[in-house]
């Protein structure tokens, strides 16, 4: 039986299908839904500058298609044509006005400024272009005469600056502010050293004066103290404790007196030499008597008998 898919057919299939799927995934690519219907429009402009194909076509902020295509109108020297696929369902009022919008980037977009409600347009309609001035054209057209109008000025201001730089005086003035200021760094370093020394000084001043709020209490404390002293000797019996005093002061003066004479019982114990001796002979027997009973104690002291 012959084979009906061969392998020269399955090569032609396949090419076949890569060749649908390369041309769907261009316009997919560039925004084109080909499985969604759509309405065809076309817009005649004098200037496209920064359009593309698969640019957004929006009304009110939101996209309802897409530039599909852009074309020289070679009968209509000056102009391009340009082809919007627009959604199925939008339906375009006649005296609707298709204008490209131009970004800060140069990137342009078109608008649909959507006609009062009336009469609409057929599918394959021309619709009326415009090109709305951009931020750059807006800024050139507003700007650059100002600009112009400024441009003498400060060609003027430019050359009273250069005359003031040549001035040697400025050179002079900025040379005495250099100094100036080496002057200040250096006051502010000598400033800081000395304001680093003030906490020391400052802690050194809470310890004196710490000091003397406790040499004050002292103070007080001592200056009650013989205030109460003050009162205790006015009110002590001073004259009779003197009188005391002299009396204890005679009587030792009397005592003295009579441990000196030989004529009182502790006057002769006390100067009596031959006394002295005596006890001092009665000590070194007493002290040979024990030594001798420390080394005989028998000789003292008779044997005791067990019966």
């Amino acid at each position: 039986m012959k084979k009906i898919f061969t392998k020269e057919a399955i090569i032609g299939l396949t090419v076949i299908v890569s060749l649908l799927v390369l041309f769907f995934g261009i316009d997919y690519l560039k925004g084109i839904n080909v499985f969604k219907a759509a309405n065809y429009y076309y817009v005649s402009y004098t200037n496209v500058a920064g359009l593309a194909q698969s640019a957004p076509v929006t009304v009110n902020g939101f996209k309802v298609g897409v530039v599909r295509e852009i074309q020289y109108e070679y009968d209509n020297p000056g102009h391009i044509c340009v082809e919007l696929s627009l959604d199925k369902n939008l339906k375009v009022p006649v005296g609707t006005k298709a204008v490209i919008v131009t970004d800060m980037l140069g990137t342009a977009t078109i608008e649909l400024k959507m006609a009062a409600a009336g009469e609409k347009h057929a599918v394959g309609d021309k619709l009326i272009g415009e090109n709305q001035a951009g931020l750059m054209d807006a800024v050139s057209g507003e700007l650059m005469p100002t600009i112009m109008q400024i441009a003498p000025r400060i060609d003027s201001l430019l050359i009273a600056a250069n005359n003031i730089a040549a001035n040697p005086a400025l050179l002079s003035s900025i040379n005495r502010l250099d100094n100036i200021m080496a002057n200040l760094e250096s006051s502010t370093a000598q400033l800081n050293k000395a304001m680093g020394a003030v906490p020391a000084i400052v802690g050194n001043v809470n310890t004196s004066m710490a000091n003397v709020s406790e040499m004050s209490a002292n103070l007080k404390q001592i200056s009650a103290a013989l205030a109460v002293l003050s009162e205790d000797l006015k009110s002590a019996p001073i004259d009779s404790t003197l009188r005391n005093l002299n009396e204890i002061t005679a009587n030792l003066d009397l005592a003295t007196a009579q441990l000196n004479s030989t004529n009182s019982s502790l006057g002769m114990l006390l100067n009596d030499a031959a006394l002295y001796n005596n006890l001092n002979n009665t000590a070194a027997h007493l002290d040979s008597i024990l030594i001798d009973l420390k080394r005989q104690p028998k000789r003292y002291i008779p044997a005791i008998k067990v019966f």
